[in-house]
């Protein structure tokens, strides 16, 4: 066992800044080892339409979307060429941002000591790369124009026994057929959090058709196959969920009869803390425009432009919004079809290492190394048709917190 000075990785909080000092084959291989920790987060990526920004070529990726051709019904006049059709390409274009982190190691002297330090970075960093890229992606698709509840019309309203059934996953799959969408290699992908998987699994459809499903043939990370979806279960499939609206309590109660915009509540608040939450109370969605130490002033929109004529009871609860009513948790599970969005290619676009030694840069005494990472990032929805999110409880709904 090798044992180290803890002093020597304090982290001053400092920049470097200069070249990198690393042989070509010390760089290829920290670079490997960043790329390998940022694959397992990487789920969200999977299914994108890739594409690559050369150097040089600006800011800006672009994607190109072809019109498909209507029917051609009408019959062929003998000996006459008919006007033809014309090719519709459609760019789809979107700016790129650049992300990036890094960690200050000081005072490492001993040339032997500094690579097992780096190599642990490396792996840190790698699996945040990872887990922010994922994130931007995630963030992106959970914005499309489709959406279906598994019950009600709306977010708030749905409850922890709103929960994935083999029905719902049907109803999905014949929505992307309806629309034309095409399959990934013969399926339509599905992303689904664990807390969904559970209840997926209890569902008798889901041990139908496990009976029939060569296990050897899935893919990396794929959970199983029905009614023609494949689905991958990730930790950072979207859940919606609300933080407590205050230090100590999850929900509120109302203090008072009320019957306008004003809301007492019993908790001790902090001022302003509120603004721009949304808040269900008597089963309706509002937004806090302004917030006492003791009161809710709230809107109807999340613009804070509409005041809300809110009636309730003293002591009738006020739950956290941004989830499922009462404040429980709800799940966003993609349901896709064939390159719906396109994403920067990494491969391509190079999530870069940068490993600076002592002595680098502004380090007059040699007293800091860093190891860090960076990345380029641009996300879009090409095909809004083949992306629809089917939004569920679950039997953790109760217990979960959102991301």
């Amino acid at each position: 066992m090798r044992n180290f000075d803890l002093q020597m990785f304090a982290n001053p909080n400092t920049n470097t800044t200069g070249s990198a000092y690393l042989t070509p084959e010390m760089k290829t291989y920290y670079d490997t080892e960043l790329l390998e920790n940022a694959k397992p987060n990487l789920v969200h990526t999977k299914f994108g339409k890739k594409q690559p920004l050369p150097a040089g070529k600006g800011k800006t990726v672009e994607w190109r979307k072809f019109t498909s051709y209507g029917k051609a019904l009408t019959p062929l006049t003998e000996g006459v060429t008919p006007d033809g059709n014309t090719l519709e390409v459609t760019a789809i274009t979107a700016s790129i941002n650049q992300y990036g982190d890094y960690t200050t190691v000081s005072d490492v002297l001993d040339a032997t000591a500094i690579d097992p330090i780096i190599l642990e970075c490396t792996k840190a960093h790698g699996a945040q790369a990872g887990l922010t890229k994922d994130t931007l992606v995630r963030d992106v698709l959970h914005t499309g124009t489709f959406v279906q509840y598994a019950s009600g019309s709306s977010r708030h309203a749905l409850t922890a026994a709103d929960k994935i059934t083999g029905q719902l996953v049907a109803q999905m799959a014949t929505w992307l057929k309806k629309q034309n969408a095409p399959k990934d290699n013969g399926y339509y992908n599905c992303i689904i959090h664990p807390s969904v998987a559970y209840d997926l699994q209890q569902d008798s459809d889901w041990k139908d058709a496990q009976t029939y499903v060569d296990r050897s043939r899935l893919l990396d990370g794929e959970l199983g196959l029905l009614h023609g979806v494949r689905f991958f279960e990730s930790t950072e499939a979207k859940v919606y969920c609300g933080e407590d609206l205050c230090a100590a309590s999850r929900n509120l109660t109302a203090g008072a009869t009320t019957a306008d915009d004003d809301v007492s509540v019993s908790e001790t608040l902090v001022a302003d803390a509120l603004i721009g939450r949304a808040v269900i109370i008597g089963g309706s969605k509002y937004y806090v425009a302004d917030n006492t130490t003791g009161a809710l002033k709230l809107c109807t929109d999340p613009e804070l432009t509409t005041p809300a004529t809110v009636t309730c009871n003293a002591n009738t609860p006020v739950y956290p919004g941004e989830g499922g009513a009462a404040g429980v948790a709800v799940y966003g599970c993609l349901f896709m079809g064939a390159d719906a969005y396109g994403i920067i290619d990494p491969a391509k676009m190079g999530l870069q290492m940068i490993v600076k030694g002592l002595g680098e840069g502004d380090d007059p005494l040699n007293q800091r190394s860093t190891v860090g990472w960076k990345m380029c990032d641009a996300t879009k929805i090409l095909y809004q048709e083949r992306i629809m999110r089917l939004e569920v409880g679950s039997s953790y709904s109760g217990t979960d917190t959102g991301n």
